[in-house]
């Protein structure tokens, strides 16, 4: 035998070895995952991504700091019957994050609701305090 007759011989089996070995690795992964890939595989192509088109996020609707009523600020996570008369009591805040300046909340639950709260402005700002 020849030298060029034996190498292919040899890479179709180290090819082999590899693919068999990358099987084992990706199955050993999605058990650890807690997945069963061998009864449902992934969706794979324009199916998937017509999947996330047709779910969209739901947006989230503002609460606006210088206008809601304690009802409505009461519905931000970490605020309560105290924190809403606190955030009422302090109005009108310029930004969202005098909520933490003026300390009427303290940074932890400001940093939970401060995606879901706006500080909207209404008429000519205030003048500040002396």
């Amino acid at each position: 035998m020849n030298k060029s007759s034996i190498q292919p011989v040899q890479c179709s089996a180290i090819r082999c070895a590899l693919i068999a070995l990358t099987t084992l690795a990706a199955a050993s992964v999605s058990v650890a995952a807690g997945s069963n890939a061998a009864s449902a595989p992934a969706p794979v192509g324009p199916a998937s991504a017509a999947a996330k088109k047709a779910a969209p996020a739901k947006p989230i609707k503002l609460v606006d700091i210088n206008s809601a009523s304690r009802k409505e600020l009461k519905t931000l996570p970490g605020i309560g019957d105290a924190e809403a008369d606190k955030i009422i009591a302090g109005r009108p805040y310029l930004t969202k994050v005098d909520l933490v300046t003026k300390n009427v909340i303290p940074q932890g639950p400001y940093v939970s609701l401060k995606d879901q709260i706006v500080a909207t402005q209404k008429g000519p700002p205030p003048k500040p305090k002396p």
